[in-house]
């Protein structure tokens, strides 16, 4: 039986998996001056960081909820929070040729 503990921190692991993306995405969009190199470095670097720490996160959370469910434990760890953090990043967050800096010497 899963317990509502076990749902909870599995809603919270969600959460911080899809801010890891948004700050991965956004740290991507900054440091890579080309075109399509964040959108490539975020779809092959940010699902390999999310298996690490789904794989941390499942094992201490929620062994219960995905026991004997790859898929659904790779969709819920994984699938949702790259979807979501690069959805927000990208639609939410204003581009990083919109912020003013001032010129360095």
């Amino acid at each position: 039986m899963v317990s509502a503990l076990a749902l909870v921190l599995t809603v919270v692991a969600l959460a911080v998996n899809t801010l890891v993306v948004a700050v991965l995405s956004r740290f991507f969009r900054i440091r890579l001056k080309t075109q399509w190199g964040w959108v490539t470095y975020t779809m092959l670097v940010s699902p390999v960081v999310l298996l690490v720490l789904g794989l941390i996160q499942g094992t201490v959370i929620a062994a219960p909820l995905f026991e004997g469910a790859a898929g659904l434990f790779l969709a819920v760890f994984v699938g949702v929070p790259l979807t979501l953090g690069f959805t927000i990043d990208l639609l939410y967050v204003p581009p990083p040729d919109e912020y003013d800096l001032p010129a360095t010497e």
